[in-house]
């Protein structure tokens, strides 16, 4: 278990620099440059993951039951994470109506992602795991709506958020993040999930 602690210590806390000391952070790039900053990032970002991983999986080994959620939750897990996926495809798709909308759909998608988890999920490890990264996404979508108060996306896809602006939301890009997002959701939970976790959420 304290492997897992310490991955999520690293992987979020990392991400969490922005929603802390977003200062401090520029003025670290201004000191040491851009791309020092990145490989650092991800350096520390590839360790906590790695460690989140390896430490989940000995948790789940043997684990400490909570509680033994009711097999609806299940269910109301795989609605949840189907909107999720959705909600990360739209924040790579250029120009589709939920990115311009929700301004910030990756975290949104890891907000129900982790809520859905926790749901459906009843040991200390997925209330470690999927009660941080929900904790975090909270967090981080507060201090992204901060930063940005039209609720548009800042930093790379600038580009993206100036081209919605000034020809408003594509139907076809909105109809192709849909589609997607659900391919994508079917292939992961009758297939990926199974093959990557151990565990079928419908089998």
């Amino acid at each position: 278990m304290q492997w897992l602690v310490l991955g999520l210590i690293l992987f979020l806390g990392v991400h969490s620099v922005r929603i802390v000391a977003d200062d401090w952070r520029n003025q670290t790039i201004d000191r040491i440059g851009l791309g020092a900053w990145k490989a650092v990032y991800s350096l520390v970002s590839a360790v906590g993951l790695g460690l989140i991983i390896w430490g989940y999986g000995l948790a789940r080994q043997s684990p400490d039951v909570l509680w033994t959620p009711p097999v609806g939750m299940r269910h109301a897990a795989s609605l949840l994470t189907l909107v999720a996926f959705v909600l990360l495809v739209a924040a790579y798709v250029p120009g589709n109506a939920i990115k311009a909308r929700l301004g910030h759909p990756m975290v949104l998608s890891v907000k129900l992602w982790a809520f859905a988890h926790l749901l459906s999920n009843g040991t200390l490890a997925d209330v470690l795991l999927f009660g941080g990264f929900l904790a975090w996404a909270v967090l981080n979508y507060r201090a992204a709506r901060r930063r940005t108060p039209t609720g548009r996306d800042d930093g790379d896809d600038e580009d993206d958020a100036t081209v919605t602006a000034t020809r408003g939301p594509s139907l076809a890009a909105t109809v192709a993040t849909a589609v997607v997002g659900l391919g994508a959701w079917a292939v992961f939970a009758f297939w990926a999930h199974g093959v990557l976790i151990g565990v079928r959420p419908f089998g």
